[in-house]
């Protein structure tokens, strides 16, 4: 099989019409030209070139062979360039897994973000639960998530956004015209909260910050998601605690107050031995989008 550089060298020679001058052209001595044009044809098995005192001139199998030659050369050209364009970063296929109450304050301009400075990366985005994208994340079925902190050791997390947290309130609830709520406040409420089982990490931070207020929350019902939460709110089942951005998910019937000194962090999430390209270009966009949002 001829190699690549017995090909460059050949479509030289044909392109130039000379050893000399195709020597010249890929900083190569003669005698090695020479040497690598006679094991190309024994490889194979016909002449290529005519030789003559004014230059050399293609036999018909050479004539054959440049234009393969010609498109071998190009095909691995492109091939090499989707490589180097891989390992800056710059052609890769990312699986991104997020969570419905991040994705409408960061997704969007991510997604367009992402497709302007890199248009080779094709950014696949799923809508998961957290724990699909924890499990996706660990047997490799995703490359990253945009999330909450999941509360896991296994994951590495950097922080994107810090958002308000909300006391999400019936409307015609007694507090709903407050500027501002303290936990404490809402020790006497009915609450509705997402099942323990859909993530035991975050109940039992859930647990803690009740604790710090005094207080064991009286669960009357276990929702699905932060819009089925919305929707029981909605109802009159309960009240329950949002980030802020969740307004979004639901237009009527509920009222968010601000809860004071809480936070919620959106973070993305990758594996800790992670090595695409593309997450590093996805970190540096998402820093920036982040950025633009808290500005």
């Amino acid at each position: 099989m001829p190699e690549l550089r017995q090909l460059r060298s050949f479509v030289a020679i044909a392109e130039e019409g000379s050893l000399t001058k195709a020597g010249v052209r890929l900083h190569l001595a003669q005698q090695s030209l020479s040497q690598q044009m006679r094991t190309l044809e024994a490889q194979v098995g016909a002449p290529l070139l005519v030789r003559s005192p004014r230059g050399v001139a293609l036999t018909p199998v050479g004539t054959v062979l440049l234009r393969e030659a010609r498109s071998i050369l190009a095909r691995a050209e492109r091939g090499m360039d989707a490589v180097t364009l891989a390992a800056a970063g710059e052609r890769a296929d990312l699986r991104v897994g997020f969570l419905s109450s991040v994705a409408n304050a960061l997704m969007p301009p991510l997604v367009r973000e992402m497709r302007a400075r890199h248009p080779g990366i094709a950014l696949r985005t799923e809508d998961v639960t957290i724990a699909e994208l924890v499990g996706g994340l660990r047997d490799g079925s995703l490359d990253a998530g945009v999330s909450r902190p999941p509360l896991v050791d296994d994951l590495a997390t950097e922080t994107l956004l810090r958002e308000p947290v909300a006391a999400v309130l019936p409307e015609g609830h007694p507090l709903q015209d407050c500027e501002s709520l303290a936990l404490s406040d809402l020790a006497g409420e009915k609450w509705v909260l997402t099942r323990r089982s859909s993530w035991p990490p975050w109940h039992a931070q859930y647990d803690e910050d009740f604790a710090r207020a005094g207080f064991t929350p009286d669960v009357v019902e276990r929702g699905t998601s932060p819009q089925n939460l919305l929707a029981l709110v909605a109802a009159g089942v309960g009240i329950t605690r949002l980030s802020l951005s969740a307004r979004t998910l639901r237009e009527g019937g509920v009222r968010f107050v601000p809860l004071r000194d809480e936070t919620a962090q959106v973070v993305l999430v990758w594996r800790r031995d992670a090595t695409l390209p593309g997450l590093t270009a996805m970190r540096d966009v998402a820093r920036t989008v982040a950025s633009d949002i808290t500005a």
